[in-house]
């Protein structure tokens, strides 16, 4: 896996049909960093279908997603080496030190490190671990902000850094419980 890359990127040549049943639909691009071994099409059938769960941020009934190929686009999910994450999101003063994703501008910036290792701090499988970098992120696009572990024992809020420690919480990667909740706790000041 490659540290750095050179900050272009393919977008993926793939587009689906709006989930969701939200009235505002949300369009996005997904683009890969080039020179990595991960193909577009193949990251964009995996976001696609984190976005369409039932658990994720459609169960609010007021959004919808589509993936477009081209044309207009509300946000791109970028996957970049660690190297240009930094670049990216340092541009927008976040500090991602190789190792964390951001959202900056009309980006979700997912660190290539994150999507094949996961986290420690996540005990679930690589692919839960991903719907999480995907849902955090793109939370903050629907201008959800950082929340820390509401109950112990409780899964962790999607909004929550569960890579900086579970604070009580068991992993979680949904915004929404199976029963339509909002998985919630209180804000980080």
């Amino acid at each position: 896996m490659p540290s750095h890359g050179p900050g272009d990127f393919h977008t993926a040549r793939a587009a689906g049909s709006p989930v969701g049943s939200g009235d505002a639909v949300r369009r996005y691009r997904v683009q890969v960093e080039k020179g990595i071994a991960l193909p577009a099409p193949e990251a964009a059938v995996e976001i696609e279908t984190i976005l369409a769960h039932p658990r994720g941020w459609t169960a609010d009934g007021r959004t919808s997603f589509q993936l477009v190929a081209s044309g207009p686009a509300d946000f791109d999910v970028k996957i970049a080496t660690p190297g240009t994450v930094d670049r990216i999101c340092g541009a927008a003063g976040l500090r991602t030190r190789g190792e964390v994703n951001c959202t900056v501008g009309r980006s979700v910036v997912v660190n290539l490190k994150r999507w094949v290792l996961g986290s420690e701090q996540f005990d679930g499988p690589v692919t839960e671990y991903r719907a999480l970098i995907v849902n955090h992120e793109v939370g903050h696009r629907l201008g959800r902000p950082h929340l820390t572990c509401g109950r112990k024992g409780g899964p962790a809020p999607a909004m929550m850094q569960q890579i900086k420690g579970l604070h009580g919480c068991r992993a979680n990667a949904w915004p929404y419980a199976a029963n339509g909740t909002y998985i919630t706790g209180p804000a980080v000041p």
